[in-house]
């Protein structure tokens, strides 16, 4: 099968594989039909050392599933299924906590011999935990927002429960990507009396606002912490959604949340560190977030999607197929797409 293996900075390769198999009696082998490029994908788009045996890639994706293992019980071949961003048995301690992301017996795609989404075809280990069937056909009109759900809009929305987004609250979107864009969907879903998007991008600030964004700050930096407390009377912001992970994003979401306010970190930190510690710390400001735990989130979101309630998929504006990819990175790269749509 053909699946996409990345080599290096800026070198994206489309190349044969071997074949998926199922391996354990819990596996389930799915026929990828959509996937994506996610803007954590960029990171070593940007800064990968150069490799000989390359890394496969990819952790967003849906497909019908091909075979299963003899343990299998809650997906059959033929179920149209959507993966998170992680695998997971979903009975673990983390896991009914919803944690799936630190699941004991769970991993990440594309890493330690499992297959990355962007290919012909994934082994899914412990299917029963990881899967989720939809209730639609293969080619249903909304499945760009319920890929979305693998990954992006759980994100944006695991930002906005870090930050404790909620009725009344004033909420900052660090961040006009597709997390960021899927943050300002999460913070009018929970209710957010005020929504103000941190980006420059006319595109994306334009998407922001038929999302439910009500105020655009476009300054970086002092003159952006400065535009948000002039526009929160001098407080700062209840809650903070930082979805880029710059040390300059960071600082300036700490930076921004009024005292007792809370920030939550969902854009891949660039630094060890927390910058701007100590002031966050006499303000009282509540520091959470991480990996988007997405297999918690999907039933919750799933209704709102197949009801039209909210149309995360808009976040994609271009769409490639498996040759394509290579350059959907460089596009991604280079601001001229927000999110890569792959179809098989």
């Amino acid at each position: 099968m053909r699946a996409t293996v990345m080599y290096g900075a800026g070198d994206v390769r489309v190349e044969n594989v071997p074949d998926t198999r199922l391996v354990e009696p819990t596996d389930a082998l799915v026929r990828v039909t959509r996937a994506a490029i996610c803007g954590g994908d960029i990171w070593p788009y940007n800064q990968m050392q150069p490799s000989e045996t390359g890394q496969r890639m990819g952790h967003e994706f849906i497909g019908i599933v091909a075979a299963i293992g003899a343990d299998v019980r809650t997906v059959k071949a033929g179920d149209v299924v959507i993966a998170p961003d992680a695998w997971s048995d979903g009975t673990c301690v983390f896991c009914r906590e919803g944690l799936h992301t630190s699941c004991l017996h769970g991993g990440w795609w594309a890493s330690d011999g499992i297959d990355g989404g962007q290919g012909e075809g994934v082994r899914v280990p412990e299917a029963d935990g990881t899967l989720v069937i939809l209730p639609v056909g293969r080619d249903d009109a909304l499945m760009p927002s319920l890929l979305t759900l693998s990954d992006v809009m759980g994100t944006g929305h695991h930002a906005a429960l870090a930050a404790e987004v909620g009725p009344g609250k004033t909420v900052p979107v660090v961040g006009d990507g597709a997390v960021g864009l899927c943050g300002v969907i999460a913070a009018k879903r929970l209710r957010a009396e005020r929504i103000i998007l941190l980006g420059s991008h006319p595109a994306r600030i334009a998407l922001a606002k038929e999302f439910g964004a009500t105020d655009i700050v476009s300054e970086r930096g002092d003159e952006a912490v400065e535009r948000v407390r002039e526009l929160t009377s001098g407080f700062g912001a209840h809650s903070v959604l930082e979805c880029v992970g710059h040390e300059q994003s960071t600082v300036t979401a700490l930076s921004i949340a009024r005292p007792g306010g809370a920030v939550g970190r969902v854009g891949l930190p660039q630094r060890e560190s927390i910058p701007t510690a100590l002031a966050t710390f006499f303000k009282n400001v509540t520091v959470s977030g991480g990996p988007a735990p997405a297999r918690a989130y999907i039933e919750e979101l799933l209704p709102d999607v197949l009801e039209g309630r909210i149309q995360p998929g808009r976040v994609f504006d271009r769409v490639t197929n498996l040759d394509g990819v290579p350059d959907g990175y460089r596009a991604m790269n280079e601001r001229e797409a927000i999110k890569v749509l792959i179809e098989f």
